[in-house]
């Protein structure tokens, strides 16, 4: 199998001359590996910092002011915060707490107004301030990023860059979770998230 491969995307970043061998690169890492790793993405190393401080400052509040955005708000839009156990993995407890986020729909929106599950508007908390607009622009930059790797990925199958836009890319469903795993006893049973499989 080998190492895992490295490929740097910048031609499909930034459009040129290039395109057509990171295609080939990304459609050898899937077929040999199944994984890959890549370079010059164009999502901002300081982004993610910004956003890992200010998600860790959130987390450190009291449950009681985290709870003002509980997920039972959000509805079938799926947005807000969950308590440590709050989720199950095999019908036990995780030992996590996290935040639910998405596109920023308006309610006039369709997938809104027919009541799509994972379609909403997302909760902020007040604090930090900062959260909402960090989120908000982590979402749009891995979402751009996505949508590149899928036109990398058409490209390598011959059916141009476009090739998924209409089916896949065109109204995305976006689902973005930062999860905390507070520290437990060393003898404390089991792991943050129990064996899972993920669906998709």
């Amino acid at each position: 199998m080998g190492a895992l491969p490295v490929i740097d995307i910048a031609p499909l970043v930034r459009g040129g001359p290039g395109r057509a061998d990171v295609a080939r690169a990304l459609d050898r890492a899937c077929r040999e590996h199944g994984f890959f790793l890549i370079l010059n993405h164009g999502v901002s190393p300081r982004l993610r910092a910004r956003l890992d401080a200010a998600a860790r400052r959130f987390f450190a509040l009291p449950a009681e002011e985290k709870a003002v955005i509980v997920m039972a708000r959000g509805g079938p839009a799926w947005r807000g915060w969950f308590p440590p156990g709050g989720e199950l993995t095999s019908g036990v407890p995780d030992h996590k707490e996290g935040l639910y986020f998405g596109r920023e729909l308006p309610p006039e929106h369709p997938a809104v107004q027919r009541g799509l599950p994972l379609h909403g508007a997302n909760l902020f908390p007040v604090r930090p301030a900062e959260l909402r607009a960090l989120v908000l622009e982590w979402i749009d930059a891995v979402t751009r990023l996505g949508r590149l790797l899928l036109g990398g990925l058409a490209l390598a199958l011959g059916l141009g860059e476009d090739g998924f836009s209409d089916i896949l890319t065109q109204e995305p469903v976006v689902l973005f979770r930062i999860f905390h795993y507070p520290p437990v006893p060393a003898e404390a049973p089991g792991w943050g998230v129990g064996e899972h499989t993920d669906y998709g």
